[in-house]
């Protein structure tokens, strides 16, 4: 309990350190661009292919189960696109970022700190949680949105695939549940929810990556710390904000 106190109290330290205004804004800017690139449009890819087959899988599991003749068969199309909107694309679809993506920043922030980089940095009067973590925070919140976006299309694209090969329901039956009941709010809530889940996967890896101490085994057991615990921390999270935000 104590060394959580102690590693908490850290965290919060080191986050009043880097969101702070950059001293040098065109630097700051320069690694935006770079970090969104790295950090967000690297994952597209991943993203996509993820949701393509979880789609497909959520719609024919469905369809499995959902074989009373009292069922119309459009709540399969209805039942997949509550799933994919409200937790899949933002909730789950954040837990595999954060390995992905933190495991990225644990290693490279890590790294810098054993080959003794930052305190290069500190020594030069630099600010080096502003100028390596701020950009990394940053570009993550803000291309976290354009992946949830891609996450949900083709989700849903996955599921429509599988109303063609399903035996169990018809495409014409899982478009009309898609569109049955649509609530636009699950969007926004989703798209919220993975903006908050990429500040705590960014600022939590960096806090592992800056306060490792050793050699480079350290920092392969600071890059499984971070991505357990921002794992945890995302579970939590999604339990207060739909109770806040749904219920």
């Amino acid at each position: 309990m104590n060394k959580a106190l102690h590693q908490f109290g850290e965290y919060v330290l080191l986050m009043g350190k880097t969101l702070t205004v950059p001293t040098r804004w065109s630097m700051f800017f320069k690694q935006l661009v770079k970090e969104i690139y790295k950090l967000g449009v690297d994952s597209i890819w991943l993203v996509v292919i993820i949701s393509i087959f979880i789609g497909t899988v959520i719609a024919l599991q469905i369809s499995l189960n959902f074989t009373s003749p009292l069922i119309p068969k459009f709540t399969i199309g209805f039942a997949a696109r509550e799933i994919i909107l409200l937790e899949f694309s933002s909730s789950i679809m954040c837990l595999i970022l954060a390995g992905k993506v933190g495991s990225n920043i644990v290693s490279e922030i890590g790294t810098m700190r054993v080959t003794e980089q930052i305190d290069a940095m500190e020594i030069m009067g630099v600010n080096s949680a502003n100028f390596l973590i701020m950009p990394k925070i940053m570009g993550l919140m803000l291309f976290i949105p354009v992946l949830v976006f891609f996450s949900m299309t083709t989700g849903i694209m996955g599921g429509i695939f599988a109303s063609h090969v399903g035996a169990d329901m018809t495409p014409a039956s899982f478009e009309f549940g898609l569109q049955y009941y649509f609530n636009s709010f699950y969007i926004t809530y989703s798209v919220i929810k993975s903006i908050f889940y990429a500040f705590l996967i960014a600022s939590i890896a960096s806090y592992y990556g800056y306060s490792v101490k050793g050699g480079s085994l350290e920092v392969g057991k600071a890059s499984t710390n971070a991505v357990v615990t921002s794992s945890v921390m995302i579970l939590m999270s999604d339990v207060v904000m739909t109770h806040i935000m749904l219920v």
